[in-house]
């Protein structure tokens, strides 16, 4: 099964900025809607930001709005998460997601972790 890969984590001060990148597979990436989740430590996984096929819709959970942005590119099978003055609570290990359908498929995650 096609995986998706993650990267773009790391250690990120409150001011700062981090941008994640999930780079997908084959012709269809642009097909399915590509979410991020995050699992904290301790938590469940959830959802934070989420974009539909061709990028029409997006959406975000609330305590991210204004400074999560998603976007896509898809001439390199590749969704962003662009992530601006991160609070702590950000702190997490970040995955992508791509569905269509019943068809799903995972990365493996990458950590962020905001400190000062």
């Amino acid at each position: 099964q096609a995986q998706l890969v993650e990267s773009g984590g790391g250690l990120v001060q409150p001011g700062g900025s981090l941008r994640l990148s999930c780079l997908g597979f084959g012709s269809t990436f642009s097909n399915y809607i590509i979410s991020w989740l995050r699992q904290a430590p301790g938590k469940a996984r959830e959802v934070v930001a989420r974009i539909s096929g061709f990028g029409g819709t997006t959406w975000y959970l609330d305590s991210v709005k204004g400074r999560f942005t998603i976007s896509r590119d898809d001439a390199q099978n590749t969704v962003y998460l662009q992530m601006d003055s991160p609070k702590f609570e950000v702190t997490a290990a970040y995955y992508c997601r791509a569905d269509r359908g019943a068809d799903g498929h995972w990365g493996q995650g990458t950590q962020v972790t905001v400190s000062s």
